[in-house]
This record gives C-alpha cells, sequence and structure tokens, in this order.
C-alpha cells in the first residue's frame, strides 16, 4: 500500500542568491574543516602504523594453559578457546542459548516518507521546484518519527514498543585467563540464530504482551496474519556469536588483558577469530590502518570539491537569468572546484608528510631531484649529432 501528493515550491533570482552567500560561508569553513582533516589523518597514520611496528617488535607468544607472572605488563599474544560459566537468555521471549553472545533484532511494520524532488530554472534567475511524497509501509528496526512527515494525517505510526538488543556474558574464560568487556566486545562472528517450531510454546509462556505470537521462517512474529502484516507488527530474529577460539594481543594484567600503551601513542588491543599468529594479526591492522588512511584522503578530497563549488556558486546563480548560461557557468566551476580541491588537498598531505615524516619525505623529494636530474642528464648526452657537410669538389671539364 502507497500513496503520495505532490508540492510546488518557487524561489526568486533574489532569493537564491541569499542562500548562495550562505552557501559561500559554509564553503569556506568546510574547506577549512578539510584541510584540518587531512593534515590530521597523516598524522593518525604515521602514530598507529609507528604503533603497531613498535608493537610487533615488542610482543611475546604466550600460552593459555598458565598465567606466566614474568610476562606481566608485557605486550603478549595468546590463542585458546574461550568458555563461559552461563548462558545467554533474553527473558522478553524465553530465549535461551549458549554463546558470547546474542543478539535481538526487533522491526516494526510501519509508514515510512520519502521524497523526490525535481528543480527547473526559469528565466530572470528563479527556480521551480515539485516535490513528490511518497509513503509506503516497511519493516524497520528504529521508531520512524510520522509526526516530521509532510503530510502526517493517515500516516500515524504507533509507538514502537519492542527494541533491538544485546545479550552478552559478563566474563570469559581462555583456559587460564580471564576475559572481560573490553575483549569480549571485540569478539566477532555473529550468525543467524534461526528458531524453531520446538520453541514456541517457552517463547509464548514468556511473552506478556497481547499481540498473536507466530514462529516464521526461523523468527518471532507478532501480529494477526503473517502473509499480510499490519501497522504496528513485529518481526523479531536473532543473532548468535557462538563460543570458539580466538587470538589476543593486549597486555597482561595478571590474569586479564587490557590495551597495551604504546610509546608511540596509540594502545593496542586486538581480537581475531581462530588461531591467528601474532604477525598475521599485526599485518592485517597494518593493511586496515592504509585503507582507513585512504579511505579518509578520498572522503576529504570529496568535501574539499563540495566547498569549493560552494565558494563559486554565487557565479552560477547570477548567470541563471539565462538558464543556458548558468549550466554552462556551473559547469566551468565545477572543474575549478575539483582542481582547487586537488592541489590544496595534495599540498596538505605533502606539507603534513614534511610535518610527521620529515625524513621520508626529504629522502623522496631528494630520491626525485635525483631522478629529474638523470633524466636531463640523459636527454643532453642523447642530443643528435650536427650533420657533415661535405666539401665541394670542384670538376675538370
Amino acid at each position: 500500500m502507497s500513496d503520495s501528493f505532490r508540492e510546488v515550491t518557487s524561489v526568486s533570482w533574489f532569493g537564491r542568491i541569499k542562500q548562495a552567500v550562505g552557501g559561500v560561508i559554509f564553503g569556506l569553513l568546510l574547506v577549512v574543516l578539510m584541510v584540518i582533516g587531512l593534515f590530521w589523518n597523516e598524522g593518525r597514520a604515521v602514530q598507529t602504523a609507528r604503533s603497531l611496528a613498535e608493537g610487533a617488535g615488542a610482543v611475546v607468544s604466550a600460552s593459555a594453559d598458565s598465567v606466566d607472572a614474568a610476562n606481566d605488563g608485557k605486550l603478549v599474544h595468546v590463542s585458546g578457546p574461550v568458555t563461559a560459566e552461563s548462558g545467554l537468555a533474553d527473558p522478553d521471549f524465553g530465549i535461551a542459548a549458549q554463546g558470547l553472545r546474542l543478539s535481538r533484532t526487533a522491526e516494526m511494520y510501519q509508514w515510512k516518507e520519502e521524497s523526490k524532488s525535481e528543480t527547473t530554472k526559469k528565466l530572470g534567475g528563479g527556480e521551480e521546484t515539485v516535490t513528490t511524497y511518497s509513503y509506503s509501509k516497511v519493516w524497520d528496526d528504529s521508531q520512524i518519527d510520522s509526526s516530521d512527515f509532510k503530510k502526517p494525517d493517515g500516516h500515524q505510526n504507533p509507538p514502537m514498543e519492542i527494541h533491538s538488543k544485546t545479550f552478552q556474558i559478563p566474563q570469559g574464560k581462555l583456559v587460564a585467563f580471564d576475559l572481560d568487556t573490553p575483549v569480549l566486545d571485540r569478539i566477532e562472528g555473529d550468525k543467524d540464530y534461526s528458531l524453531s517450531a520446538n520453541q514456541s510454546a517457552a517463547i509464548k509462556a514468556a511473552y506478556t504482551g497481547t499481540k498473536p505470537l507466530g514462529i516464521v521462517d526461523g523468527k518471532i512474529y507478532l501480529g494477526a496474519d503473517t502473509t499480510t502484516p499490519a501497522l504496528g507488527d513485529y518481526r523479531i530474529g536473532y543473532e548468535l556469536a557462538p563460543l570458539g577460539v580466538v587470538s589476543i594481543v593486549a597486555r597482561q594484567a595478571g590474569s586479564r588483558f587490557e590495551p597495551y600503551q604504546t610509546e608511540a601513542g596509540d594502545a593496542l588491543l586486538m581480537v581475531d577469530t581462530g588461531t591467528v599468529p601474532a604477525d598475521k594479526m599485526f599485518a592485517e591492522a597494518v593493511s586496515a590502518n592504509t585503507l582507513i588512511t585512504w579511505l579518509l584522503r578520498a572522503a576529504g578530497l570529496l568535501l574539499l570539491t563540495i566547498g569549493f563549488a560552494l565558494f563559486l556558486s554565487p557565479i552560477g546563480v547570477i548567470l541563471d537569468v539565462i538558464p543556458f548560461l548558468g549550466s554552462m557557468a556551473r559547469m566551468g566551476t565545477g572543474i575549478i572546484a575539483f582542481f582547487l580541491a586537488i592541489l590544496v588537498g595534495t599540498t596538505t598531505i605533502a606539507i603534513a608528510w614534511f610535518w610527521y615524516r620529515p625524513v621520508l619525505a626529504v629522502g623522496i623529494l631528494a630520491a626525485g631531484v635525483i631522478a629529474a636530474a638523470a633524466v636531463y642528464y640523459l636527454g643532453r648526452s642523447r642530443k643528435p649529432a650536427e650533420p657533415v657537410v661535405a666539401p665541394n669538389v670542384g670538376v675538370a671539364t
């Protein structure tokens, strides 16, 4: 079921110029923030890389079978099976399981608003925007506030009374070691936990609500008709992180693990599922650091482009008196914004390299100068020789 309606709004040329001036201020602020962010990202990357290198050189392997007091305070690598003294339970629905973590995802069938806008430029610089608002019922795991809808009448959502929740063991054991929340939170491997029909009786006994309850496709369904959901019906599924072997790199503190503070600045606490050697865990962390660095660089350059585009936006708005000229201007300012973002972004990164890695930066610069000089002198040495002109020889007649 869905419905929709359209809304038409207009903005004058002077109104658009006023908005563009506001965009200039926001664009400048965005450029400044992105320059700071790109500079910070290089420092973060260097600090993390140095911390990981420091940790890789300091880590020692320890057996999980006993706690060696000689390793207290050191960065240790331990692998072994995780066990728990108690099981997991969701008391709201009588679900019991053995594992590390049980996660409940509750979805409610409710109204959702979506909008789509089409803007047309008018002769004289004004704009007309046609916005189509559409409404449909969807499953969502968070409350959608229908009071914010453009047309709330007939689309009111009931309050969401059942929410997603996670149940995790408070303490675990890694053979001789104790595991607490900071370590347990880092253990991944959650898998779908499908409910069976033979659990239906326990679920119905624990449920205190008034809606009809059933098990459909391994999930709890709260509602009268499972094939045709009604507003306010619930669909509740579970995921379970099973107990298993994990590998940990952390500071040994008695029988516990805690973050290891490096001299470079980062605190190291790494957890992986399965038996993973320490060198592989550090290699994966280095790769993750590189990926994060490049993603943040790309995001910074994109936002720099947007910032410069906003700064130049008044040019297009002013020329929109004739829409064709405004479109051409925006194309040009978009290209300029892109090149300004590349110039400012790469310059910021280069300055950050000189600030955070002066030795490496100078080395790269020197290598570049040497390479350029070599190419230059190689080109000169291969300069073609001047042609030899044969002397004129007279012929007797």
